[in-house]
């Protein structure tokens, strides 16, 4: 008897292998097969990019409408693809990269939705919203209009006229944000009506969120924002006080805001153009690199061979030769593009691009290393099947892309390039160094966190379309302690003049990064045995470095972000599979330190009302008038304006 029941178990045992390793076999042969779903993949997905590559670098109505349908075409394809994935019993595989690349195809988003022109309205507005983008104008005169880039950006960067930059901040919002209001609400309702229909999500935002395959993502990234916040408000209350001798008192709000426009960035995301009011201990170890470049006569092919040769000395794989015949590196002269950095797979397994509207300056050499650490990590999981040709999540794409930067920023490097003549020696080069790096990583902490708050809130509808601006500003003077230059109102859409509204780009990834390209520097300068301080390492040339790098890289998508990191971190005092503040933290504790004295020594509180807006921020306004209840400036011109009406009439 109990031989006999031994018999059934073996074979009911032999019977579930069999089946599951059909089923394995089964999906196999549907996603490697000769004409496989990777296969057929790739190739939709070149016709893709080839259509968005033609219309980034060429602006017409054409190349929108190509597009376009194109979207479609690959929204169909998905839907498509997820229908014949669904026949597959997950339950009975047991392939771990088998069933994660099935699951991948399952999910695919609102294109799932069954009304192609639902999908084509979708695509359609996504169109138009960054050709308003990317095409707008601000005329300051009917001879003077400007572009973003270079013009408006070139202000921001070299103007300290406070009534010029205010200007400058108010028209490019009038011809961007403003002018997509209500492209952004519809898309935002058919997307949702589109995500919800597939049962498996409550809105888009959650969708979004889902990439990150932690349930505990949105939660995690609240708590490593507070743990931060602590460095940005000392940062914050120095720079206050060195804009508001530099401007005047009469500029800045009681509350303890200070005005947007005067970081010397359209966003007030980056500081870095400050550095000459802030600069801690005057010529010690400062340097000037678009001044020094220009000086050495570079040009754009050298600065993106500088960022090249990085890479290279590293072990890893130097720019395909269709690199340089296929990007766009500079502005053409003959047609309007899209100017924003951006690294392009093309999914052909040769062709890799840059795009960008590239100038002789710090700022474009920074985008370069960045953007090519996008097409490093492209190269080096080149090899991965189509599913798994991506990235673990958005941030550690970012994080890869910039770590670089932290080495290639240090003095030494900057020396062995020719860059600066003299190493900064003692505490007062360092810290010096150390505001230089803050006014870039720090300063974007909180900007790179709201961003996402206020999309994600807007697709749960907690903001509503009629509360989208305040909402908008509500996150901006909490969290980045600034307030706008003149009153904002819902006639206004302040998001929509950033690009990554403009175009639907999640930006959660970049506060992501924020915290593991400082989370990988950590462990690869541990791996290298450095022995200089964390903010003085650089990890060029070090094959051992280089080597862990492309061990992650090489993953692609194919495991959780998580063993990911921990792959990275291994054998390190940060090994984690987790996001950690610690590294940054530490690399910036001697310049918290500092700023903490300082601003205690001018009796500066490192605060701001975390609570509202200052008063005159924002104007109530109907049919194209402000009301009455709107408070401050707004209020008494509204006030006088009907007295002198009436004077008139009199």
């Amino acid at each position: 008897m109990k031989i006999h029941s031994i018999l059934i178990i073996v074979a009911m045992t032999t019977l579930v292998s069999d089946v599951s390793a059909n089923e394995d076999d089964r999906a196999r042969d549907y996603l490697a097969g000769l004409n496989g779903y990777n296969k057929r993949a790739e190739h939709m997905n070149h016709l893709y990019y080839l259509k968005y590559w033609a219309y980034d670098t060429n602006l017409t109505e054409y190349n929108s409408q190509q597009l376009t349908e194109m979207k479609v075409q690959r929204s169909d394809f998905n839907k498509k693809e997820a229908s014949e994935a669904a026949k597959f019993n997950i339950s009975e595989m047991t392939n771990a990269s088998l069933i994660r690349m099935i699951h991948k195809i399952l999910d695919v988003g609102y294109s799932g939705y069954h009304d192609s022109d639902v999908l084509r309205k979708i695509a359609e507005i996504e169109a138009e919203m960054l050709n308003i983008y990317s095409t707008a104008k601000w005329c300051k005169t009917s001879t003077a209009c400007h572009q973003l880039e270079p013009d408006l950006i070139e202000i921001f960067t070299n103007s300290r006229n406070y009534d010029e930059l205010r200007d400058a901040w108010k028209g490019w919002r009038d011809v961007s944000g403003k002018m997509m209001r209500s492209k952004y609400q519809e898309m935002v309702t058919l997307m949702n009506m589109a995500i919800k229909a597939g049962g498996k999500y409550a809105d888009m935002g959650a969708y979004y969120r889902s990439m990150y395959e932690d349930p505990e993502f949105e939660n995690d990234v609240r708590k490593l924002f507070d743990q931060l916040a602590p460095l940005y408000d000392e940062l914050h209350a120095f720079v206050r006080r060195k804009l508001r001798t530099h401007y005047g008192t009469k500029h800045f709000p009681s509350s303890g805001h200070i005005p947007a426009h005067l970081f010397g960035d359209m966003w007030a995301q980056s500081w870095s153009n400050l550095y000459d009011l802030l600069e801690p201990y005057p010529g010690k170890g400062s340097h000037n690199l678009t001044k020094a470049m220009i000086e050495q006569n570079y040009n754009v092919t050298h600065m993106f061979r500088v960022a090249e040769d990085f890479f290279v000395s590293l072990g890893m794989k130097p720019m395909p030769g269709s690199f340089w015949t296929n990007s766009q590196l500079v502005k053409p002269e003959d047609r309007e593009v899209v100017c924003g950095g951006e690294a392009v797979d093309m999914f052909n397994g040769t062709d890799f691009r840059i795009r960008m509207c590239t100038t002789v300056t710090e700022a474009d050499l920074k985008t370069i290393h960045h953007e090519m650490g996008h097409i490093q990590y492209y190269l080096e999981y080149n090899h991965q099947p189509f599913l798994f040709r991506n990235i673990p999540n958005q941030g550690f794409d970012e994080a890869v892309a910039d770590i670089v930067t932290l080495s290639f920023l240090t003095p030494e490097h900057l020396q062995l390039m020719g860059l600066i003549q003299e190493l900064p020696n003692g505490t007062e080069g360092d810290i010096n160094l150390l505001m230089q790096m803050a006014l870039e990583s720090v300063a974007f902490l909180p900007w790179g966190y709201l961003v996402d708050q206020w999309r994600w809130s807007v697709f749960r509808g907690e903001t509503s379309p009629s509360n989208y601006n305040k909402a908008w500003w509500d996150l901006r003077c909490k969290y980045q302690g600034i307030s706008p230059p003149v009153a904002r109102s819902e006639q206004d859409f302040d998001p929509g003049a950033k690009a990554h509204i403009a175009d639907n780009t999640q930006y959660m990834g970049y506060f992501v990064s924020s915290l593991l390209q400082f989370q990988f520097h950590h462990a690869l300068c541990q791996l290298m045995n450095n022995t200089r301080p964390l903010h003085r390492c650089d990890i060029y040339n070090s094959k051992t470095a280089g080597d862990r790098l492309k061990s992650v890289l090489q993953m692609g998508a194919s495991e959780n972000w998580g063993e990911a990191l921990f792959k990275l971190t291994k054998g390190t005092i940060g090994e984690t599979r987790k996001l950690s503040a610690a590294p940054i933290v530490a690399y910036f504790e001697p310049l918290r330190i500092w700023l903490k004295e300082e601003n205690r020594k001018a009796n500066e509180t490192a605060t701001w009302d975390k609570n509202s807006c200052p008063p005159s921020s924002f104007v109530t306004v109907l049919s194209g008038a402000p009301s009455l209840a709107a408070s401050g400036f707004f209020t008494n011109l509204l006030l006088a304006s009907i007295v002198l009406s009436l004077a008139t009439i009199l």
